[in-house]
C-alpha cells in the first residue's frame, strides 16, 4: 500500500510588533495619585494639610518680601534720598551765597572785611564738599554724574574770575567790575542752572523712594485673608465631622496667621502715616523754604551788582527800559514774598511759623530801605546809596541777614520735623519681615500638626 503524501507544515503568519505604551508624565501620575487619595478621608486630610501649610507659608514669604522692600525704601528716604536732596539744595544755596558775598566784598573796595571774605570761602568749601558727596552717590553714566562733573569744572573757573576782580578792584582799576559781572554771568547762566538741575534730579529720586515705601502690600494682605479663610473652613469642616469644638493645631495656626496679618496692616498703616506726614510737613516745607532762601540770596546779589554796574546793563520790558539788576531784584523779592507766604501756610506749629513771620517782617523793611537806596542811586548820590546797602546803620544788608538767618532757623526746624516723622514711619516696620516669617512658619507647622492629630484617629 503506497505511503500517504507528506502534509506540509502550517505556515503561521508573524504577529505584528506591539508599540510600547507611552510613558506618562510625573505631573499626570501625581494628579492621579491626588485623585485617588481624595477618595478617602485620610487622603483628603493630607491634601487639606498641604494646602493650608502652603497658603500660610506663601503669606509669610510675600509679607516678608513686600515689607522688606518698603522698609528699605523708607530707610532710603530717611538716610539717603532726602539728605542728598537737601545736599543738592545746599550746593545751590552755597553757590548763590558765595556770589552774594563776593559782590558785597567788591563794594567795600580795599576795605573788604574779614567776615565777608570768610563767608565767601566757607561757601565755596561747602559747595565743593557737597559736590564730592553728590559724585559719590551718583549712578555711573547718569545725568547727575554729568552735572556734578560740569560743576566741578566751573567752580575753579568762577573762583579765578572772582580773584581777578578783587585784585583789580584793590588796585582801583575799573576792569575789576567787568570781571565781577562776568563771574556773576557764569554763576547765573551756567552754575546755578546746573545746581538746580541736580536738585531736581535728587528730588525725583526722593519722590521715587516715597513711591516705593508707601503703597499698601495688597498681595500679602490678599494671601493673608485667603489663608485665614482656608483655616476657618478647615476648622469648621473638622467640627462638622467630629463634633469637636476646637482643633488645637488649626486654632494655633489661625492665631499665628491673624497676628501676622494684623501686624502687617497696623505696621504699614502707621508707617504710611509717618511717611506721608514727613512729606507733607517736612519735605514740602523744606522745598519752599529753600527756594525762598535762594530767592533772597539772588535778590541780595542783584542789589549789590546794581551798584557795581552803575547802570551799565539794562533790560527792556514792555517798551520800558530798566536797570537789569534792579529789575531782577524786584522779581527775586516777589518770589521771596510768595515763598514766605506759602511757607507760613505749611508751617504746622509755632516753632515753624515764628521764623517765617520774622523773615516776612524783615523783607518788608528791606523793600523800604532798598527803595531809598535806589532813589539815591538814580539821583547820582552813589556813596549815599552804597551806605544804605552795605553801611553799618539802617542798611539793607542787615535786613538780608535777618531774612537769611530766620530762613535758616525755619529750615533747621522743618528738617527735624522730617527726621522725626520719617523715622517713626520707618520704625513702624522694624521687625515685621522677620516676625511675619517666624509666625507663618509656626502657623504652617501648627496646621500640619492639627491635621496630623486627625490622621492619627485613622490608624
Amino acid at each position: 500500500m503506497p505511503a500517504a503524501p507528506a502534509v506540509p507544515p502550517r505556515q503561521v503568519p508573524p504577529r505584528p510588533a506591539t508599540a510600547p505604551a507611552a510613558r506618562r508624565t510625573a505631573f499626570a501620575e501625581g494628579v492621579d495619585a491626588v485623585r485617588a487619595a481624595a477618595t478617602t478621608e485620610p487622603g483628603r486630610l493630607r491634601i487639606i494639610g498641604a494646602v493650608l501649610a502652603l497658603l500660610v507659608v506663601a503669606f509669610g514669604a510675600v509679607t516678608a518680601w513686600q515689607s522688606s522692600e518698603r522698609a528699605a525704601a523708607a530707610d532710603d528716604v530717611l538716610h539717603r534720598s532726602q539728605p542728598l536732596s537737601s545736599g543738592a539744595a545746599d550746593i545751590y544755596r552755597s553757590l548763590a551765597d558765595a556770589n552774594t558775598a563776593a559782590s558785597s566784598g567788591f563794594l567795600a573796595g580795599g576795605q573788604e572785611t574779614a567776615a565777608s571774605r570768610d563767608r565767601y570761602e566757607k561757601d565755596i568749601r561747602t559747595a565743593a564738599a557737597g559736590l564730592v558727596t553728590a559724585a559719590a552717590n551718583a549712578e555711573p553714566g547718569s545725568p547727575s554724574e554729568a552735572t556734578v562733573a560740569r560743576l566741578n569744572t566751573l567752580l575753579p573757573e568762577y573762583k579765578g574770575l572772582i580773584e581777578r576782580a578783587r585784585t583789580y578792584n584793590r588796585q582801583g582799576y575799573p576792569v575789576g567790575g567787568a570781571y565781577l559781572r562776568y563771574a556773576n554771568e557764569k554763576m547765573q547762566r551756567e552754575m546755578l542752572p546746573a545746581a538746580e538741575s541736580l536738585h531736581t534730579t535728587e528730588n525725583q529720586r526722593l519722590r521715587s523712594d516715597y513711591g516705593d515705601a508707601t503703597p499698601y502690600p495688597w498681595a500679602a494682605v490678599a494671601l493673608g485673608v485667603l489663608a485665614l479663610a482656608a483655616l476657618a473652613w478647615a476648622m469648621h469642616r473638622t467640627y462638622r465631622r467630629t463634633n469637636r469644638l476646637l482643633n488645637q493645631g488649626l486654632a494655633a495656626a489661625t492665631a499665628a496667621t491673624a497676628v501676622a496679618l494684623l501686624w502687617l496692616l497696623v505696621g504699614h498703616t502707621v508707617a504710611r502715616s509717618g511717611l506721608d506726614g514727613s512729606y507733607e510737613h517736612g519735605v514740602r516745607s523744606l522745598n519752599v523754604l529753600q527756594d525762598a532762601r535762594i530767592a533772597s540770596l539772588k535778590a541780595r546779589g542783584n542789589e549789590n551788582l546794581s551798584l557795581v554796574a552803575r547802570g551799565a546793563e539794562t533790560v527792556t520790558v514792555g517798551g520800558r527800559t530798566y536797570d537789569a539788576y534792579y529789575y531782577d531784584f524786584d522779581r527775586d523779592l516777589s518770589v521771596l514774598g510768595k515763598g514766605l507766604g506759602q511757607a507760613g501756610r505749611l508751617a504746622d506749629d509755632r516753632a515753624g511759623s515764628a521764623p517765617v513771620e520774622e523773615a516776612e517782617a524783615s523783607m518788608k523793611v528791606w523793600k523800604q530801605r532798598h527803595a531809598a537806596a535806589r532813589t539815591e542811586d538814580e539821583n547820582g548820590n552813589y556813596q549815599q546809596a552804597l551806605d544804605k546797602v552795605i553801611g553799618t546803620k539802617d542798611a539793607t544788608g542787615a535786613c538780608f541777614d535777618s531774612v537769611d538767618g530766620n530762613l535758616r532757623r525755619a529750615i533747621a526746624h522743618e528738617q527735624g520735623e522730617f527726621r522725626q516723622a520719617a523715622g517713626d514711619g520707618r520704625d513702624a516696620m522694624t521687625g515685621l519681615p522677620a516676625g511675619a516669617a517666624v509666625l507663618t512658619v509656626l502657623g504652617a507647622a501648627a496646621a500640619l500638626a492639627g491635621i496630623g492629630r486627625r490622621l492619627s484617629e485613622y490608624r
